[in-house]
Order: C-alpha cells, then structure tokens, then sequence
C-alpha cells in the first residue's frame, strides 16, 4: 500500500459545503462565501467535487460560485446529504496497492462521538461508486485529519487523538501502529503529544504540524508564553526536533506562527477560544490555500510558507467564520490523486 502526499498531483478534491446551523451558527452565510472563495482556487487547478444536501442549496452554492467565477467546468455538485462539512475526516482516503487504487473506508463516530454522524459515514461509499474505484471498509476509526504523511515512509499523528479510548479503546497503541503501516504504506510512526485549545477533534495534527516535503516539517508555535497553547506546541516541537526520517536523517523543522487569539460567542459557551491555525493549509495543484484572520501573524505565515511552496501560489482566505465551525480548509477538503 502507498499513501501518495498531499503536493502530489491530484485528479481532484472533494468537499462539503457549509450546510448544518448548528456548526455555523449565525456565520453560515460568511462561511458559504469563504467556502466558493476556496473552490474558485482549487478549480483553477483541478476538478471539485462538492457535496450538497439537496436541490436548493445546490442552487443557492452555483449562485455563489458563479459570483467569483469559479472554473464552471471543473466544478461536479452531488446531492450526498451529511451531517457536518468536515470531508477530509470522513471522506475515502485513496491509496494504491500495487497499481490498483483503492479507497478507504475507515470508520467514523464524529471525534469520539461528539455529534450525529450516520449520514457522514455513508459519504466514503458514495466516493467510491461516483469515481468507481474499489471501496476497502477498514474496522478502524480514523479521521484525515488525524495523520500527515510524507510518501517516504514516515506518518506524523498525535497521541492525544489517536490513543484517545474515544476512538478505538479494544487496540493497543502498537495495533494502531501496525494498522497505520499496513493501510498507508509506511515504515514508521512520529508521535506528537497534544494539539491546540479549541479543537474539539481532541488533537488534530493538520491544526499544528505538516509535512510540507519529504524531509520538511512545519509546525506551528506560540511565542506568548501566558497563552495556553505555549506549552503543548513548544513540546511538540522538542520531538520534531529528535525524530529522523527513515534512512535516519532529522528533518528540517520550519516554524510557523500561531495567529493572534481568535475567541466566538456559543449559544451555550461564551468567550470560546477557536482551534485558528495557518497550519491547516491545503495543498492544490496549482495553489496553498491557507486560512487567515486579519491579524498582524497573516503576512508573516504567508512568506514563510510561500518560500517553501516555490511551484505553487500561496493565498490566503479570511477563515474566520468557517473556524467557528471548528475546522478550516484542510479540514473541508480530500485530495484525490491523479488515477
């Protein structure tokens, strides 16, 4: 089996629109118009596929796509209804075994069972049978956004995701390990520790830390050292700084900031601090699409990934509304590598 990285050519991306009121609250119609500004870049690049619930709100997304004139041509919407807008976690993840590709279908329950999710883990399948592609069920639950790989042997994942007894609690650490090898091909395992306030996903590496080339890591930090992120990402990147690559060579470990502390007003929490993190990027053929706040940290994030990222165009899109849901554009998207 072998996990292709993300800045290998895709054929497409899939994703979700912005669609339940009880993941954008009152932002819903900000968070749509972030969402096209997004598929306006992918679809310079690459086809879109898009999930929509049903007949209106098709309508009401071409209306939207058309207004930043997204690649009309590129863009496929399938009436596939969900519960929640996060594709990447819930969505196939391809593969290719020998020269097959297949899809697979790990299992989902929602971040450990946070929220509905019986129409989200019906969309994998579905992937599967529009792109006909052989659709594997791993017994297993995995989101996308929960690992990172390099195509050269090495996952990145974090422990406070992965080993959470939410997820799997019949398997071991070491079957986790063995699962990761066996489905996405590689040789070894580098454990993160935690992940950022916020994020209700208990942890997702795609929030802090990316592989950006085979022997490259960015990851982000917080240089104020009252914020609650200081520690677990200062930790974090101690680790990054022993592990090696297969062949036993460190990684290039390249910072990122944190932007500045982005905070939204739940019915029921206030004052919430949101997982707002330029590292959740997603990587197209033609572009870096990376999630900014307004803030002071945006150009700093920008340049630093635009010298890495020298083939593509970095873009930053406002995110704010799309983060209150919890997530940004990592999150809403699955790359589909070229078949």
């Amino acid at each position: 089996m072998y996990l292709p990285p993300e800045w290998n050519k895709h054929y497409g991306t899939w994703t979700t629109y912005p669609q339940n009121p009880e993941t954008f609250f009152d932002r819903m119609e900000q968070a749509r118009d972030e969402f096209c500004q997004m598929v306006k870049y992918i679809s310079e690049g690459e086809k879109v596929h898009i999930n929509v619930n049903n007949e209106e709100t098709k309508k009401d997304l071409e209306k939207r796509l058309q207004k930043v004139d997204a690649v009309k041509e590129n863009v496929l919407i399938h009436i596939i209804p969900t519960n929640d807008a996060w594709c990447r976690d819930y969505g196939v993840i391809f593969a290719k075994d020998s020269n097959k590709w297949i899809g697979l279908n790990f299992e989902f329950n929602a971040w450990g069972g946070k929220y509905p999710y019986e129409l989200d883990n019906q969309v994998a399948q579905k992937m599967c049978q529009i792109l006909d592609k052989p659709c594997k069920k791993v017994n297993m639950v995995l989101e996308g956004g929960s690992i990172d790989v390099n195509g050269n042997g090495s996952l990145l994942t974090t422990e406070s995701c992965l080993l959470n007894p939410n997820r799997n609690p019949d398997m071991s650490k070491e079957e986790i390990e063995e699962n990761l090898k066996k489905y996405f091909g590689v040789k070894q395992i580098l454990w993160l520790k935690d992940g950022i306030a916020g994020d209700d996903t208990d942890g997702h590496i795609d929030d802090i830390t990316r592989f950006v080339n085979e022997d490259t890591i960015v990851t982000a930090v917080e240089e104020n050292k009252n914020d609650i992120n200081y520690e677990p990402l200062k930790e974090n990147y101690e680790r990054l700084k022993t592990f090696k690559d297969i062949n036993g060579k460190p990684f290039n470990i390249i910072t990122i900031p944190m932007p500045e502390p982005q905070y939204y007003d739940y019915p029921d929490e206030k004052n919430y601090r949101l997982p707002a993190s330029y590292a959740n990027f997603y990587i197209t053929n033609k572009y870096v699409i990376v999630p900014i706040f307004n803030c002071k940290k945006d150009e700093i994030a920008l340049n630093i990934l635009q010298n890495i990222f020298k083939d593509r165009k970095v873009v930053g899109i406002y995110a704010y509304d799309i983060v209150i849901g919890l997530g940004a554009f990592h999150c809403l998207t699955m790359q589909i590598p070229q078949f």
